[in-house]
């Protein structure tokens, strides 16, 4: 018997990265898992890969920037599936503007969007479930951007991912006594495709010491598969070994800077 048997999970962002191994992890320990992310195809590729270990999953593709897509699809989980017992907030993005300077109020409210409002989106449209039958998880994978904010990620991301902190602390000391868990994970670097887009992409050698998104997913796994009166409020994961970012951040700090600008560094 698996310590989440008879568990609904949902997890967003699940095509890949930390998305993909939570989404096998919880169903290896027993939860049907609903994974949603902007592309059928990745889904259906971890959907797959759970069925042949035993496991129960359903794709669903879904864009978080949407409000009317994530109720649709929370109610349609609930037809079809049943209500949600774990929410794994996972799916996020940065800006391609990581510089509070240049960066364009439209991609400013898009990565705010993504980060942040969808989080509270999806929590809004499980809430009452959860309240009614006095038990829920919600796990939203933020990051260390939150306590060490940078170019690195930038200043929409870290703004949002902050946000999402503090959200997930205002679940917990309002509704815990309803039965309600809510956890914020922070991981630092983690070797995920999202690092394809940083304004300069890491090497095969700087990405080698960075987290492991199984390990990430394992801190989900804790978190979701504790006894109901126990639960984290708050977790950290960072790699073990600090590399060298002056060269990242350097190169963050002058996407999207207008020509002619006096302190630019001539190229």
């Amino acid at each position: 018997m698996g310590l989440l048997d008879g568990k609904i999970a949902l997890v967003t962002g699940a095509g890949t990265g930390i998305g993909r191994e939570t989404a096998i992890l919880l169903a290896r320990d027993g939860a049907t898992v609903v994974l949603t992310g902007r592309r059928i195809d990745p889904l259906r590729d971890v959907v797959a890969l759970i069925e042949k270990a035993g496991g129960k999953a359903i794709a669903r593709a879904l864009d978080v920037a949407s409000r009317d897509a994530i109720l649709e699809t929370v109610a349609w989980v609930k037809r079809n599936v049943g209500t949600v017992d774990i929410l794994v907030n996972n799916a996020g993005s940065a800006s391609k503007v990581l510089n509070a300077r240049f960066i364009s109020e439209a991609e400013w409210n898009a990565t705010v969007n993504v980060n942040l409002t969808a989080v509270f989106n999806f929590t809004q449209a499980v809430l009452e479930d959860m309240i009614a039958k006095n038990e829920g998880t919600i796990i939203t994978v933020s990051s260390l951007a939150v306590v060490n904010p940078n170019l690195l990620g930038g200043a929409a991301y870290g703004a949002a991912k902050a946000g999402v902190k503090n959200f997930m602390t205002f679940l917990h000391n309002t509704y815990r006594n309803q039965g309600i868990r809510a956890t914020t994970i922070l991981p630092g670097e983690t070797d995920t495709p999202i690092m394809d887009n940083r304004a300069r992409p890491p090497l095969e050698r700087e990405r080698a010491v960075m987290l492991n998104p199984h390990d990430v997913a394992r801190a989900v796994l804790l978190c979701a598969s504790l006894q109901k009166g126990a639960m984290i409020p708050e977790l950290h994961i960072c790699p073990t070994f600090m590399r060298d970012t002056s060269a990242d951040i350097e190169t963050a700090r002058w996407v999207g800077a207008p020509e002619g600008l006096s302190d630019k560094p001539k190229t």
